[in-house]
């Protein structure tokens, strides 16, 4: 195993880490980070081939669907609930307040915190609609980490098995 083979193994591992922590934080691009480990098995072991093209672009093109999904389901889930931008927003800012602090739970919860927060302000009235809007903000926000947390293990797995 040559220098560069252990200099790209050492890469992969820490797009691996930071790619698992990032399907949960947003920000940080957890699914594509992931993908970056196989593309960087594809270019180990002295050019012999481990990790085709065919698939590289196969997973880049689901990696790059899951991303673009993953941004639109929380709003999505939240317009279905007949939720407002304020609330949006809020879901949005109680995540990125859980991170700050980096209280687990309220990474978890933060976003329906946030979304009644926001529907709170945007119209006072209606509770009900408040926490509805809530519920789904957070199910959004399960769902989308759900769906990169399962297409970046598949792409660890993946790179694992192109070992053995």
């Amino acid at each position: 195993m040559s220098g560069f083979d252990i200099f790209m193994i050492v890469l992969a591992c820490l797009l691996i880490l930071v790619g698992f922590v990032g399907c949960i934080m947003p920000g940080l691009p957890g699914t594509p980070l992931c993908w970056g480990a196989l593309l960087c098995r594809h270019f180990m072991n002295g050019g012999d081939v481990i990790m085709s093209w065919k698939t590289l672009i196969i997973t880049g093109v689901i990696t790059i669907f899951v991303e673009i999904l993953n941004n639109f389901v929380p709003a999505i889930f939240t317009k279905k609930a007949g939720g407002s931008k304020l609330g949006t927003w809020g879901a949005t800012i109680g995540v990125i307040v859980g991170i700050i602090t980096g209280q687990i739970w309220l990474i978890v919860f933060g976003s329906f915190i946030g979304a009644w927060i926001g529907e709170m302000l945007h119209d006072n009235s209606d509770g009900k609609r408040a926490i509805k809007s809530a519920a789904f903000s957070f199910l959004g926000f399960i769902t989308g980490t759900g769906m990169r947390l399962i297409v970046s293990g598949i792409w660890i797995s993946i790179f694992v098995k192109s070992f053995f």
